[in-house]
């Protein structure tokens, strides 16, 4: 990394893919699975795997993915940083209430076991999370251009509002019963 080439390129693809394709993805995450501590594992013996076959020399102890698989890695100065909450700051939420540890999940649910909720974390004095949109961005922005059209459209059959098509004989409504009753061509006027 820092400005290096990689000698690897063939590898670094054979990683990527490795860790995509059998490693905990959005198949998982669609079909509802729950991440458990021996998949992670399973994961992270992957990718160390993956690494001894790309870098046979081993990585360097202040690489990143080296200091990972050392439990060792510090995310002081780092974005990632700010996302680790320290267990005694949290504070679990869901449906704008905070869940006390005093209290059993039960007293906030109820006793139906199959009912799915989702919990969300947040520091200890930030409040309740902001609540997420109904509907997505891509599907608002889809929603948006469907009823732009629609408008549009309108405009144009509001500007073509030509009715002069209806004095047409092909447009009488009583010419099929005229004709039927062989009365089509009278004319009262001289």
């Amino acid at each position: 990394m820092n400005g290096e080439k990689n000698v690897y390129p063939a590898g670094v693809r054979l990683l990527k893919k490795m860790t995509l394709d059998e490693g905990m993805g959005k198949k998982q995450v669609e079909a509802g699975v729950c991440v458990t501590m021996e998949m992670v594992e399973d994961a992270l013996d992957l990718l160390r795997g993956a690494v001894m076959i790309v870098y046979p020399m081993g990585l360097p102890p202040y690489d990143p993915i080296q200091m990972e698989f050392e439990n060792k890695e510090d995310l002081s100065g780092t974005q990632a940083a700010l996302d680790v909450i320290k267990e005694s700051e949290a504070q679990l939420w869901w449906a704008a209430k905070e869940l006390r540890r005093t209290k059993m999940l039960s007293d906030y649910v109820g006793r139906n076991e199959k009912t799915k909720i989702i919990i969300k974390i947040q520091q200890r004095g930030q409040g309740a999370p902001a609540r997420e949109p109904i509907i997505s961005s891509e599907e608002q922005k889809q929603l948006m251009l469907f009823y732009h059209r629609r408008q549009e459209e309108l405009k144009k059959l509001e500007e073509n509002d030509d009715d002069s098509c209806l004095n047409s004989p092909w447009a009488d409504n009583t010419a099929l019963k005229r004709h039927f009753h062989g009365v089509k061509d009278i004319k009262w006027r001289p």
